[in-house]
C-alpha cells in the first residue's frame, strides 16, 4: 500500500491527511524518484494523522468535490514512501523499545552514559530504561577522601565496575559525578551489546578494530551506532571517518556526535550544544523520514514523501553507494529517525541538533586541532586576539575546502560555519583545548611542541601533531600542499622548517582567493 501525505493546495481536502492507494489505481512506472497519479486513480481509504490509532481509516464520504477532480485541475506529482503503517509520533505504541549500549567508559564515555540513562529513563515507551555500559575491567583503590572510601576495605583494590553498579560513580575516569541508577557496568563488551539496537561508540580510536572484531556476529544486524569519537583517519592512500570504521566493521550503518563538549563541564551539568550527525539509511527512513523543508507552488498538489524502494542501497558519506548491506529496523520498533536520536540524548543542559553531515561533523573534530596549534602560536608571541581571529577564519576555509575536495557534496558549508562541531569546536579549542595551550607554552618557552608534549602531558600526545602530520603526507602525495597554507604553515613550524613570525608571509596567498564555494572548494573525487 502506498501512503501518501498531501499538502493542502487548490483542493476541497483538509490539511494533514492521508491518501491510501493499492498499486492497482496507480501507475505502475516510477520516474526517477517521482510517482504520478493518473487522473484515473480511486482512493479507497482516508486516514488522519491525528487519529486515536495510527493504523485506524475512516472510509471516503462523498463530498461536493471527489478526489479525482483534484487530479483533473492539475495533474498530482507526489513522492511517496512505501510503508505498512502511518507514521507515528514518538510516543506512540510499539511492540518493542530499543535497548541502548555505551561503548567505553571513561570520562567522555561515562558523562554520555550519564545523558542517555537519564533519557532512557524518561522516554520508556521508546527505551528501555536499562543502559549497559561496557567497561574495560580495572581494579582500582578509592580514595580516602572519597564520599566512597570504606575503611573496612581501606587500600584494597577493587573492580571498577562493581564500584560503578554499587556506588554509581566513575571514581577513575569521571569522580564526583553521580551516574543514574540505571547504568549497568559490564566488564563483557559483547554481553553488553546483546540484543542492543542502539550502540554508542566512545572509546579511543585505536581501539575500534578489536572492539568490531568481538562484536561482529553478536549483534542484530539491524543496530544503529553513532560514534562519539573525534577526528579521523588520514593516510596517503585517503581520508576515512571513524563512523565508516564502526559501520564497515559490524555491517550496520554508524552516524557521529561531535561539537564543543568538554566531559567535566557537561557531567556538571554545564549548558552547551552538539551536533549528531545521521543520514537515516533509506530502508529505516522508508517508515519515518527526517524532516525535509518543502515549499510547494501555491496551484499545485504536492505530496512530501521520496519514493524508497525497497532494494534501494545506502550512500556512504561520499555519496558512493555503500559496500555495507543494510538490514532494515524492525517496525515493531520506533523509527531510528532524528528525533528518536534527539530524544536520546538532549538535555535541559545538553542541547542537541541533528544534521545528515556525517562526513563534515567528523572533520570538524579533527582537523580543528590543527588550526587550534596555529592559535596557539601566535597568542603566545603575543600577537593578540586579531590575529588569533584570523587564524581561525582562515582554518574554517581551509576545514571546508578540505571537506568538499575530497567528499565532494555530501559535505554542508553550514556543518563547520553554524554548527557546534564547526565553529563552536573551533572557538573553544582556540581558547582552551590543550592543542592551543601547548603550542602557546612552546612559543613563550622557546620550547617546541614535542618538549611541551614531553613535560606536560605525562606520556600523551597532542591529536592535532599527529593530524598534522597526517594532512599534510595526505596533501604533499597530491601535491596539494600550496593549496592550505595555514595546515601547511602548522606542520612547517611542528617540524622546524618556519618560525611562528613566517606566519602572515605563508599565508598571505589567501587575500586573493576567490570565497565562491563554486571556485574554491570544488570536489576532487
Amino acid at each position: 500500500m502506498h501512503v501518501l501525505r498531501i499538502a493542502r493546495a487548490n483542493s476541497s481536502f483538509t490539511s494533514n491527511t492521508i491518501l491510501s492507494t493499492t498499486p492497482s489505481n496507480t501507475t505502475k512506472a516510477f520516474t526517477g524518484r517521482r510517482l504520478r497519479l493518473s487522473k484515473s486513480a480511486s482512493y479507497s481509504t482516508i486516514s488522519r494523522l491525528n487519529s486515536p490509532s495510527p493504523t485506524s481509516t475512516l472510509p471516503i464520504v462523498p463530498s461536493r468535490r471527489t478526489p479525482s477532480s483534484l487530479a483533473s485541475g492539475t495533474e498530482a506529482v507526489c513522492r511517496a514512501r512505501t510503508t505498512t503503517r502511518t507514521m507515528a509520533s514518538l510516543g506512540a505504541p510499539y511492540e518493542k523499545r530499543h535497548k541502548v549500549t555505551v561503548i567505553g567508559s571513561g570520562n567522555w564515555g561515562s558523562t554520555i552514559a550519564k545523558i542517555v540513562a537519564e533519557n532512557t529513563k524518561a522516554h520508556p515507551d521508546v527505551f528501555e530504561p536499562d543502559v549497559q555500559m561496557w567497561v574495560y575491567e580495572e581494579e582500582v583503590v578509592i580514595p580516602k577522601d572519597s564520599p566512597h572510601y570504606d575503611p573496612s576495605i581501606g587500600d584494597a583494590k577493587q573492580k571498577l565496575t562493581s564500584i560503578i553498579n554499587n556506588r554509581h560513580e566513575n571514581v577513575k575516569y569521571l569522580p564526583g559525578i553521580r551516574l543514574p541508577d540505571n547504568v549497568i557496568a559490564n566488564p563483557d563488551v559483547v554481553d553488553a551489546a546483546k540484543d542492543s539496537t542502539i550502540l554508542v561508540f566512545n572509546l579511543p580510536h585505536q581501539f575500534i578494530d578489536n572492539i568490531c572484531k568481538q562484536l561482529r556476529g553478536h549483534i542484530v544486524p539491524y543496530a544503529r551506532a553513532i560514534s562519539c569519537i573525534k577526528g579521523v583517519h588520514v593516510s596517503d592512500d585517503g581520508v576515512s571517518l571513524f563512523s565508516e570504521w564502526i559501520g564497515d566493521g559490524l555491517g550496520i550503518y554508524c552516524g557521529a556526535l561531535s561539537g564543543a563538549n568538554i566531559a567535566s563541564e557537561i557531567a556538571a551539568e554545564k549548558w552547551c550544544a552538539t551536533t549528531i550527525a545521521y543520514d537515516p539509511p533509506p530502508m529505516d527512513a522508508s517508515r519515518n523520514p527526517s524532516p525535509r523543508t518543502q515549499s510547494p507552488a501555491a496551484n499545485q498538489a504536492s505530496f512530501d514523501y521520496t519514493v524508497t524502494p525497497a532494494n534501494q542501497t545506502h550512500k556512504d558519506a561520499r555519496g558512493r553507494t555503500s559496500k555495507v548491506e543494510l538490514t532494515a529496523v524492525p517496525d515493531t520498533f520506533p523509527p531510528l529517525d532524528h528525533k528518536t536520536f534527539k530524544a536520546l540524548f538532549r538535555r535541559p543542559y545538553f542541547h542537541v541538533r541533528m544534521v545528515s553531515d556525517v562526513a563534515g561533523t567528523s572533520l570538524g573534530g579533527a582537523l580543528k586541532n590543527i588550526v587550534a596549534l596555529a592559535a596557539g602560536f601566535v597568542v603566545g608571541k603575543g600577537w593578540g586576539d586579531n590575529a588569533k581571529s584570523e587564524i581561525c577564519r582562515l582554518g574554517i576555509v581551509e576545514m571546508i575546502k578540505f571537506g568538499k575536495e575530497f567528499f565532494g557534496q555530501t559535505v554542508n558549508t553550514a556543518t563547520f560555519t553554524v554548527e557546534s562541531a564547526g565553529m563552536a569546536d573551533l572557538v573553544t579549542s582556540c581558547s582552551s583545548g590543550r592543542n592551543f595551550r601547548c603550542a602557546k607554552m612552546a612559543v613563550e618557552r622557546g620550547v617546541s611542541v614535542a618538549d611541551v608534549e614531553r613535560t606536560e602531558l605525562n606520556g600523551q600526545l597532542l591529536q592535532g601533531t599527529s593530524t598534522a602530520k597526517e594532512v599534510n603526507s595526505f596533501l604533499k602525495a597530491r601535491g596539494l600542499e600550496d593549496e592550505y597554507p595555514l595546515f601547511t604553515a602548522v606542520i612547517g613550524i611542528l617540524e622546524g622548517r618556519n618560525e611562528v613570525d613566517d606566519i602572515p608571509d605563508l599565508v598571505a596567498q589567501s587575500e586573493d582567493w576567490d570565497l565562491n564555494e563554486r571556485t574554491l572548494f570544488r570536489a576532487r573525487l
